[in-house]
């Protein structure tokens, strides 16, 4: 019977087996192998290695060879004794008048040539941005750049990064709630390299806008546009920290893509601001400004495979500063939207192995049930599936978020609830997620 060990654990040879050596097929009890005989070519091979040492160097004896420092380091010249003009003239007349030999004339390096840099004449002509009476992209900046901010979230489990604009002399600022979502401290990094602790007045999941306040004194707030008056067309320019702080205060251009553009993410509708100016990571919070410099929009996302199959460039989006502002004003007033409704439960999408593994139909999971809700109250509990909302069917989420968002805080609505193989109908009292 043959047994297994661990590398490095091998038994020594029994005496039983003299010869523990592999065979030519991996058995054992093969022959020790034999000695190999001298190999009595290697002789040969050294006279011919040294006869061909001997012609390099004969060949090598007709040449000059030089070793020389040079401001670039060492360089190797090889000559023959005849002048190199000679050895010129010599090739040009072998080859006839139809080949013409081009050769490097002086030494190749250290001969302090430069490139020649030309000084631009400042400042460079300035053309209105939108052709007409619209400042010019230069000026946008210099307008703008004071009042927009680089925000440094740190979240348990690390930190993350995003744009703000200035909203207050006094440090007001704005930005996007999924900056600052779970962030347990926040610093700002104003345009002149002074940074600040944050702390966080007031934010809204379902507008994506947050409030952050810091201790500051004289800042520079920008100035805010009427979205209402941006059309299809208009030229538009985005300033923030594209994929981060290393890249801050990046500016780049584009036009109003499309107006009114309605898109649901995470079960909530946004209407938005469509631009092709480019957004990336870390350009979330900050300013989509129009030809004269004011702030128009609030920079929320980018469009990306993430979202579709297909390649997508040039698909950005904003919150109009028309919406965002009474939320704005709402969120320094008192911290919070009051009104949004909320079941009081969170919930997650079971993959449908697990849904037909274990008998459950298609709907969404009950994690867990807030005790101050109607909800808790009505008995609902942990691992109930909820596959309807008032007799609209429901298959994650989503489709939930979106089902419930069409209702206000306070309103009756009936859930159908699947429980241990039976259904019930449940009514609950919508509440305001405020209270959450």
């Amino acid at each position: 019977m043959s047994m297994l060990y661990p590398y490095g654990d091998q038994p020594d040879p029994t005496p039983e087996d003299p010869y523990p050596y592999e065979d030519y097929y991996g058995h054992g009890s093969g022959r020790p192998p034999r000695r190999c005989r001298r190999n009595r070519g290697g002789w040969w091979l050294l006279l011919l290695l040294v006869v061909v040492i001997g012609g390099v160097v004969a060949v090598l004896s007709r040449f000059s060879v030089n070793l020389r420092q040079t401001s670039s380091g060492v360089t190797l010249s090889i000559q023959s004794p005849s002048s190199s003009s000679d050895a010129e003239t010599q090739a040009a007349e072998t080859a006839g008048d139809d080949l013409a030999i081009l050769q490097p004339s002086g030494d190749i390096t250290g001969s302090g040539a430069q490139l020649m840099v030309t000084e631009t004449p400042t400042p460079l002509p300035e053309t209105p941005s939108d052709g007409g009476q619209g400042l010019s992209l230069q000026a946008i900046y210099r307008k703008c750049i004071p009042s927009v901010v680089s925000i440094i979230s740190t979240q348990r489990s690390g930190s993350s990064s995003g744009t703000g604009i200035i909203m207050s002399e006094d440090g007001y600022i704005i930005t996007n709630d999924h900056v600052v979502d779970g962030a347990v401290s926040i610093e700002v990094l104003t345009s002149m390299d002074e940074t600040y602790a944050a702390s966080l007045v007031g934010s809204d999941a379902t507008s994506d806008l947050a409030v952050l306040k810091i201790d500051a004194q004289g800042l520079t707030p920008a100035e805010f546009g009427d979205s209402n008056s941006m059309e299809v067309g208009d030229m538009v320019v985005a300033i923030g920290d594209p994929l981060g702080t290393e890249l801050r205060g990046t500016m780049t251009d584009g036009i109003i893509s499309a107006i009114n553009r309605d898109l649901t993410v995470n079960g909530r509708t946004m209407t938005l601001l469509q631009t092709n100016a480019a957004l990336n990571n870390g350009n979330s919070g900050g300013p989509l400004i129009n030809a004269y410099g004011q702030v128009i929009g609030i920079n929320t996302m980018k469009m990306s495979s993430y979202y579709t199959s297909a390649s997508v460039e040039g698909l950005g989006f904003a919150i109009p500063i028309a919406t965002a502002k009474p939320i704005i004003d709402e969120l320094i007033d008192q911290g919070y939207i009051s009104g949004r409704p909320a079941i009081g439960i969170n919930t997650r999408d079971l993959p449908a192995a697990v849904r037909v593994y274990y008998g459950i139909p298609e709907g969404v999971y009950v994690d867990t049930v807030d005790p101050s809700s109607d909800a808790y109250a009505k008995g609902l509990q942990q691992g109930d599936t909820i596959t309807a909302i008032d007799g609209i069917a429901v298959s994650t989420s989503e489709d939930l978020e979106m089902a419930k968002n069409q209702y206000k805080a306070g309103q009756m609505v009936e859930l159908t609830v699947y429980r241990n193989g039976k259904y019930y109908v449940v009514s609950i009292q919508l509440m305001d997620a405020a209270g959450l």
